[in-house]
């Protein structure tokens, strides 16, 4: 009854079209008046414990990286140095996508930014050589998501934060699915290319071209090589690595490129602030549901409902899987995270699977509603930068998607794939 109340609660408010921060919290309202007790304080208490949390200061550092990094020319650098290299062959500027997409997620973090810059960076080259939007905007979409498998991910941060664990040896577990996802990625791309007709072909660029365009990028690929090596050698936190990356991002930008002045600056800042608004109070919002979900006993009522999956780790991995790819098509990914990451971890830990392991699962298979509508954000900040019809990005993106899920079965299926890359590190 417990958990038809404030589930109810909670969907009731945000079909009504409420913002989920306000819903999250009204659901919890529901609950304390359900369990006969209701105290303002508790709330307030709550939200301020939910803020005030060391690891969500990586949040707004790696979010200012990421929007000094576009606003610099880091981003626009990484994007022509893949185009010197595979813009030529059949189907190149694709590649040149994918190529991207791997290399800004070890940047940013961010699905939604990833996914602006290389619409608005590549959705005009597609267009001058010929390329079928709907499948161009499909794969820059598909690729925009790897930004919160591959290091530095918020996602992760904000995972490791709810559910108690290791913030690094997230973003490590993350590498190896992050890359896969970009190889899947490559696959099904090249067989679109291969059938399609009346695409340009870009002209090869010269070994000295090449060289400069490695140059120029050199500064912005240091980034990823400073985060891991820094993270895997113990040298900082990822709350400190957040401060690294702003601070090396900000240092390239107005030193070296000369991109960034007071005025951009500013703009830079009012961006960051505002992103790290809306993260911020959902997590503080959340952290009262969590408080409330956990004095209504709701985890310990999940372990009954699901205990008789617990003695196959493997079922109730995809049980899971189905759950939060129907959740995903109605709810973004962060509190899709801060709801049900607290709540599943006590029925991970009992059924014996891998923490860091569920994380990395969780994180990508909430990454695949951010293609799939109703909610799709990633599909309609592709749709809005690239003005195209919200029916021909879906129908170009769901074979990727289709791909993705299969990825994702593999990797149920056979968890080494996730940890034994991470062994190795550890």
């Amino acid at each position: 009854m417990d958990v038809l109340i404030f589930v109810g609660t909670l969907l009731g408010f945000m079909v009504f079209g409420m913002p989920i921060a306000f819903a999250l919290i009204l659901g919890a309202i529901g609950l304390m008046f359900h369990l006969s007790f209701f105290d303002p304080q508790i709330i307030v208490q709550n939200m301020l414990t939910g803020a005030d949390n060391f690891s969500l200061m990586a949040v707004p550092l790696f979010i200012l990286a990421g929007e000094v990094m576009n606003a610099g020319g880091m981003s626009r650098r990484m994007v022509f140095m893949a185009t010197t290299l595979v813009g030529h062959i059949k189907g190149g500027v694709g590649y040149v996508a994918i190529m991207a997409s791997i290399l800004l997620a070890a940047l940013s973090g961010s699905a939604v930014a990833d996914a602006a810059a290389l619409a608005a960076l590549l959705v005009p080259m597609l267009r001058q050589q010929g390329y079928d939007m709907g499948q161009s905007t499909g794969l820059i979409a598909a690729g925009g998501i790897i930004a919160p498998i591959i290091p530095p991910s918020i996602s992760f941060i904000i995972f490791g934060v709810a559910a108690n664990m290791s913030v690094t040896k997230l973003f490590i577990a993350g590498i190896v699915p992050g890359l896969l996802m970009g190889l899947t990625l490559t696959a099904v791309w090249a067989y679109s290319a291969r059938r399609s007709t009346g695409i340009k072909m870009a002209p090869k660029e010269s070994g000295a071209v090449r060289v400069k365009a490695f140059r120029d990028s050199l500064w912005a690929l240091f980034l990823p090589v400073i985060i891991i090596g820094g993270l895997r050698g113990g040298i900082f936190t990822p709350t400190e690595a957040g401060a690294v990356a702003a601070a090396y991002a900000l240092l390239i930008s107005v030193f070296v490129y000369r991109e960034i002045g007071l005025k951009s600056l500013f703009q830079v800042l009012v961006n960051t602030a505002k992103t790290t608004s809306i993260v911020m109070y959902l997590v503080a919002a959340a952290l009262v549901a969590s408080y409330m979900i956990t004095l209504a006993d709701l985890p310990d009522q999940l372990i009954d409902l699901l205990g008789p999956l617990t003695d196959s780790p493997t079922l109730l991995m995809f049980c899971i899987v189905i759950l939060l790819t129907l959740i995903g098509t109605a709810m973004d990914l962060t509190p899709t995270i801060l709801i049900l990451a607290p709540v599943m971890m006590p029925v991970i830990e009992k059924a014996g699977i891998d923490p860091t392991y569920f994380g990395v699962i969780f994180v990508i298979v909430g990454c695949a509603g951010l293609l799939t509508p109703p909610v799709g954000t990633v599909l309609n900040v592709v749709c809005s930068v690239a003005r195209v019809r919200m029916e021909d990005v879906i129908k170009g993106v769901m074979p990727y998607v289709i791909a993705y899920t299969l990825l994702v079965v593999l990797m149920v299926i056979f968890p080494q794939i996730v940890l034994v890359p991470l062994d190795w590190f550890y």
